[in-house]
């Protein structure tokens, strides 16, 4: 069966218009191209789709059992090609993002700055501190979608993990990062932690308290703050100990007199790409998605990169997680 978009829009047309004559000038086509269209869909469906012959254009049952899916291609595809001129334009609209707090560790480039380079006339909102807050905008529809760190809770949201980056144990005592650091070690010594807002929900702390819980323990931080350079400056003055990612301690807000070690069971921040199941991105919001996730590859597969680019996350892995049919799920 060969059903083409031109018999359905005429189709459609006459349904909703009443008439072959009037669906004509809708489309600008002739009466007789239109009666040919329809003629055709009648000849591949296999039944009369009109009662012919009347003063009045009367739909058949056949006719009515269609028309919902017909209208449902018609509109599908006008909106698909509106998508695509939009993103060949870009003359507008907004784009939605939800960005980690760490980004900038990874991105390494003024990402709002670049977009907006490209695509003046588009608006950017950017919101999101803790990978918590921005999973939660994006299941909620607030934002489209954004740029997080795992675990999250993933129920509704379409998933796709790009890198990985270890957390390792920092502190300023070099005889405590001779040796692996182990969840003992966190349970038992001093603690200093960031993100205090979102305290056991950021994907970090999950992490850990699932770890400790493993062996009867928890992880109870004697100092909790909201940003991790308070957070390593504390550390670096010996009011205790914390964690950070590898890219962080390789930036300037870390204090060079620390010392870093790497878990005994390595620890990772998973970044992920994370949009509602089933959700079109629109055309803004999904440039805004690819140049971050080119930023993220570009950057880290240099020398000053400190994650593990995933296999999963290639270009057409992109486009799939992108695409409204996909299903991912973290990991």
């Amino acid at each position: 069966m060969t059903i083409t978009l031109g018999q359905l829009e005429a189709f459609v047309h006459a349904v909703q218009l009443k008439s072959f004559t009037a669906a004509a000038d809708a489309l600008k086509m002739s009466q007789p191209a239109i009666s040919d269209l329809i003629r055709r869909l009648e000849s591949e469906v296999g039944t009369t789709l009109f009662q012919r012959g009347g003063r009045a254009l009367v739909v058949t049952e056949a006719g009515y059992e269609l028309f919902p899916y017909a209208e449902r291609s018609v509109s599908s595809a006008r909106e698909g090609a509106a998508a695509i001129r939009a993103l060949l334009s870009l003359d507008g609209g907004t784009a939605t993002f939800g960005l980690l707090r760490n980004a900038d560790y990874y991105l390494r480039t003024d990402l709002v700055r670049r977009f907006r380079e490209l695509y003046p006339n588009v608006r950017v909102r950017l919101v999101g501190q803790n990978s918590v807050e921005s999973a939660a905008a994006v299941a909620t529809g607030a934002v489209e979608a954004a740029l997080v760190t795992l675990p999250i809770d993933d129920l509704g949201l379409d998933v796709m993990p790009i890198a990985r980056d270890e957390v390792v144990y920092v502190t300023a005592d070099a005889a405590r990062a001779a040796v692996p650091a182990t969840v003992e070690d966190l349970c038992s010594r001093p603690i200093v932690l960031y993100d205090a807002h979102y305290a056991h929900n950021d994907p970090a702390r999950r992490q850990l308290n699932d770890r400790a819980q493993l062996i009867g323990r928890r992880v109870a931080p004697v100092i909790e703050v909201e940003y991790l350079p308070t957070a390593l400056s504390l550390v670096a003055e010996g009011f205790g100990d914390t964690i950070a990612c590898r890219a962080a301690i390789d930036s300037e807000i870390a204090p060079r007199s620390l010392h870093v070690v790497s878990f005994s069971e390595p620890l990772y921040d998973t970044l992920a790409l994370i949009k509602r199941d089933g959700k079109v991105l629109s055309p803004a919001t999904k440039e805004l998605a690819r140049l971050a996730y080119d930023a993220l590859h570009r950057h880290q597969a240099s020398a000053k990169g400190t994650a593990e680019l995933l296999e999963s996350a290639s270009g057409t892995g992109f486009a799939h997680w992108a695409s409204a049919g996909s299903s991912h799920k973290q990991t």
